[in-house]
């Protein structure tokens, strides 16, 4: 996976005899999926708001997550994450990090698929950086909802 890139642009007039100033000019490309902004109740993805769970992976469009809340979680959940075959999943456990029983993701663990669960806010953070290395990381965030009947 490329990283972003930048291009230089000499077209500047110089400053000073024998230094060319340099600008950079940020060439991201919109085809992968970052996170752009988040707070305690939601997260932007490329610009685009979202208010409920969702799963993200760098190269495929955010998937809505059926999760209402960190305790409805089950192994079904984790299932469609696993579906997506990602290299590490980091969980955003909601406003404070919590731990999912290992039986829930025992999936995951037996295709030796790490599972990080840390705060939404530092889940964020997290992939990122792991999508920024080429890495396919799969971003899991819980924002808790009232259950639909």
């Amino acid at each position: 996976m490329p990283l972003p890139s930048f291009q230089i642009d000499q077209s500047l007039p110089r400053k000073s005899a024998g230094h060319s100033p340099m600008k950079l000019h940020n060439t991201i490309t919109q085809q992968y999926q970052t996170i752009t902004a988040y707070d305690d109740a939601g997260v932007e993805i490329n610009a685009v708001g979202y208010q409920h769970s969702l799963v993200v992976l760098p190269e495929l469009a955010p998937v809505v997550w059926p999760v209402n809340s960190f305790d409805a979680l089950s192994v079904e959940h984790f299932a469609q994450i696993d579906a997506l075959k990602p290299d590490v999943v980091i969980l955003g456990t909601g406003a404070r990090q919590r731990f999912v029983h290992p039986r829930l993701i025992a999936a995951l663990t037996a295709r030796r698929v790490g599972v990080e669960s840390m705060d939404n806010q530092a889940a964020c953070r997290t992939y990122n950086i792991l999508m920024a290395e080429g890495r396919k990381a799969a971003l899991a965030l819980i924002f808790d909802t009232p259950a639909q009947p």
